[in-house]
């Protein structure tokens, strides 16, 4: 509804903080990167959209400590996203730690997409775009990230091409 497509226009992966982990093929199991590589290597999808969104429990979970009743996922999950907590934490920023720190998870997503080699390559060949953005819930604001690393407002025409 977001993004006003038609059914099976999309492909959607969904996880805790819309995670995306680092490149590391081995024999554990990979959901997030199996439906990657499906996607770009299989569909060849044209853009991937990082979205994250407002009040985001996985982010909570980053900043405050994964709940007491969740010990075995949550927090090493959550790990993959160090970085945006020390962006967070250490910015001399007035904004509200939890929204710096759910922007700046959708960075180190996009940091990481960029580690799968078939999706770099894609990139630097022009053949995949890639794009940060978030969502309220609250409030249905959509705002996507821009070349300087703010979130700004999306526009009628910022996703076009």
């Amino acid at each position: 509804m977001i993004f006003d497509a038609p059914p099976g226009q999309l492909l959607t992966i969904r996880n805790v903080a819309n995670l995306v982990p680092p490149y590391q093929p081995d024999e554990a199991f990979h959901g997030t990167s199996a439906a990657l590589e499906f996607g770009v290597r299989v569909l060849e999808v044209p853009q991937i959209v990082v979205l994250g969104h407002g009040g985001c429990g996985g982010v909570r979970a980053l900043l405050e400590g994964a709940p007491p009743t969740a010990p075995e996922f949550i927090g090493r999950w959550m790990q993959i996203a160090g970085p945006a907590r020390v962006q967070a934490m250490d910015a001399e920023s007035t904004e509200d730690p939890q929204l710096r720190c759910e922007h700046e998870v959708v960075k180190v997503s996009l940091e990481n997409l960029l580690t799968f080699p078939w999706i770099a390559e894609r990139v630097a060949a022009g053949r995949l775009r890639l794009h940060g953005a978030w969502f309220a819930i609250r409030t249905g604001e959509l705002m996507l990230l821009e070349a300087d690393g703010s979130f700004a407002p999306v526009g009628a025409t910022t996703w076009a091409g």
